[in-house]
């Protein structure tokens, strides 16, 4: 152990339970990078696990008993059940299990270790930080829950001393992580499986900071109410950025280019310039101000920035934009109203014609907490298509449901249209469609594929309908 830390060396064959998730997959290409021997097991062959198994990895579809052959110690995730079998041969063999954040964390021994956590940006802030050290030649090593597509990967081992890491908050295991530098990005009402309400989203990024092994240096949202409050019970100070007066790094000015942006920044000796960020949307404005209030920290030079900046491609799924049959498809991961809101912002402000968003609600206690929010949140678009929730197996809400949503939406005179089945939205979206929309997917892997195979019939001369109202 180093100062109660996992002593990686202790374990020269590790197995991986849910290999296939992009968290996981990220943790496991690290532990290959070290030398250690990695098994995983998932219940379906991807992109990652194909990768995973080309970098050596020794890869199982299907969770069984025997795929923990020769393993020192096991690694899960929270979406892996109590249940599933490799946990219980684990117990029943006297292997040691542990989760996914503890490996991070062990990672990071003896590493400058910068991680990013918070309700949403956390992955783009981290890959920003990641780019743009590179650029500055310090070769980070990176471990981000998405694809970087300057890199097609999610994960590698640099050269240099820098670790960078997205930490996840959604289960509260970023507490387990102890980076050198934190950044906080923002703080809201999430996962609300998990912390049941705000106050108990609030209650454990405090314990957090206030932990005698809390990160030394801390940057956190200057205009987020939530994280003030964190800061305020944690009783730290932080580094801050932002467009309030006062903060260490503020946006002095935003403007749109197209699907650019351009921002001016103040530091903390004075204004730094102008600097253009290849993204459209406020959001990702403030994602670039968090990513270069750490770098500037880090003692990388504002003229290097100002240079790698336009060359950052962003992240698989993230505001990923594609032209097809003369409109405009966008894929975005994200569930949260606030990320939804300010994507169709960001969408807004370049988009042609009209927006239409494509939304695949996410787990009833979401929908139940949130129903404001997201009545609120697809207000900017100009039709709105639900499908079928996902529930992450939760126990159904009486009441909730997709078309309680969209009546919930409609309510704020928007217009709505419950789709059934994913498959049938290409045919609903050509009904409504007008050359020069913009539609913009959020939800998973699932709807995307949908997406994609919407996109390609349009390029295939698919047209549009009238867009009439349904």
């Amino acid at each position: 152990m180093d100062g109660g830390r996992l002593d990686l060396d202790a374990f020269p064959a590790i197995h991986l339970i849910g290999v296939g998730g992009v968290g996981v997959s990220a943790v496991a290409r690290l532990l290959l990078a070290r030398g250690i021997r990695v098994s995983g097991s998932d219940v379906r062959e991807s992109a990652l696990t194909k990768a995973l198994a080309a970098a050596g990895a020794r890869i199982a579809i299907g969770h069984r008993p025997e795929n923990l052959a020769g393993a020192d110690l096991v690694v899960r995730s929270t979406a892996i059940p109590d249940t599933n079998p490799e946990l219980g041969a684990a117990a029943a063999a006297g292997i040691p299990v542990v989760h996914r954040s503890v490996v991070l964390d062990a990672l990071m021994v003896r590493r400058h270790a910068i991680g990013v956590t918070g309700t949403n940006g956390k992955g783009s802030v981290s890959a920003l930080i990641a780019w743009l050290l590179d650029a500055a030649g310090l070769s980070p090593s990176f471990a981000i829950g998405a694809v970087l597509l300057n890199w097609g990967t999610n994960a590698r081992e640099g050269t240099g001393r820098h670790l960078v890491c997205e930490l996840d908050e959604s289960d509260g295991s970023f507490a387990n992580t102890h980076p050198d530098r934190l950044v906080v990005n923002n703080v809201e009402a999430d996962h609300l499986n998990y912390y049941k309400d705000l106050e108990g989203v609030l209650d454990t990024f405090a314990r957090a900071l206030s932990s005698p092994r809390a990160p030394a240096h801390l940057h956190a949202n200057g205009d987020d109410p939530n994280v003030a409050e964190v800061l305020r019970r944690a009783g730290r100070g932080a580094v801050t950025f932002g467009v309030a007066h006062g903060c260490s790094y503020r946006l002095a000015a935003v403007e749109a280019a197209g699907t650019r942006s351009m921002f001016r920044l103040e530091g903390p000796r004075g204004d730094l310039g102008w600097f253009e960020l290849p993204l459209p949307g406020e959001y990702n404005v403030m994602n670039a101000a968090a990513a270069l209030s750490v770098v500037l920290e880090e003692g990388v030079p504002a003229e290097q920035v100002r240079t790698a900046l336009p060359a950052y491609l962003g992240l698989e799924n993230r505001f990923t934009l594609r032209r097809a049959g003369g409109c405009l498809v966008v894929k975005d991961y994200i569930s949260h109203p606030t990320g939804i809101r300010s994507v169709i912002a960001g969408a807004r402000a370049f988009a042609p014609g009209r927006i239409v968003a494509v939304f695949k609600p996410y787990r009833f206690t979401m929908i139940h907490y949130l129903q404001n929010e997201y009545r609120d949140a697809f207000t900017g678009a100009d039709v709105t298509l639900l499908t079928e929730m996902y529930t992450a197996g939760e126990v159904p809400i009486p009441g909730v449901d997709t078309e309680w949503l969209a009546a919930k939406i409609r309510s704020a005179g928007s217009e709505v249209a419950y789709v059934h089945e994913m498959d049938a939205i290409p045919a609903a979206l050509r009904e409504r469609l007008r050359p020069g929309d913009t539609v913009v997917f959020f939800g998973g892997d699932d709807l995307f594929g949908v997406a994609d195979r919407f996109a390609a019939d349009l390029d295939a001369g698919g047209g549009t309908g009238s867009g009439r109202p349904s």
